[in-house]
């Protein structure tokens, strides 16, 4: 385990307490860990997508100034655009680029669905709360 694995459980670890305790943003604590994680360790995972952290970066950023040129499309074509044109200036084919953009935008699916799985739970466990009160 590296240090930044370390840093990342701690923090993980203190965000888990925050959500049962209330006094910390735990989920906000929990997601910022894994995403600084994800950039700049990624450990196994970085390495299976064969996506390095800088072009997930870059992604996010043309992803964000694309949210605000083309209103609603423009987050997912600003992100997979500047995947692609990273690793196309990084690696210089379309082949490789197109490899390295399709993992990363698997990648960002899986996360949106364990996103979604969450916070469907929280909706239940409120929509039950409703139901009992």
């Amino acid at each position: 385990m590296s240090p930044g694995d370390l840093v990342a459980a701690l923090v993980i670890a203190v965000g888990l307490v925050g959500v049962v305790v209330q006094v910390l943003p735990g989920s906000v604590l929990v997601l910022a860990a894994v995403g600084v994680w994800a950039a700049f360790t990624g450990g196994a995972v970085r390495d299976w997508a064969g996506v390095p952290g800088s072009t997930l970066v870059w992604g996010g950023i043309a992803g964000v100034v694309g949210f605000f040129v083309v209103p609603v499309v423009g987050l997912p074509l600003g992100f997979v655009g500047g995947v692609y044109a990273t690793q196309r200036v990084r690696d210089g084919d379309h082949a490789t680029a197109w490899a390295a953009t399709r993992a990363a935008v698997r990648a960002t699916g899986i996360t949106i669905l364990v996103e979604l799985a969450g916070a469907l739970l929280a909706t239940a466990a409120w929509a039950v709360a409703v139901v009992m009160t």
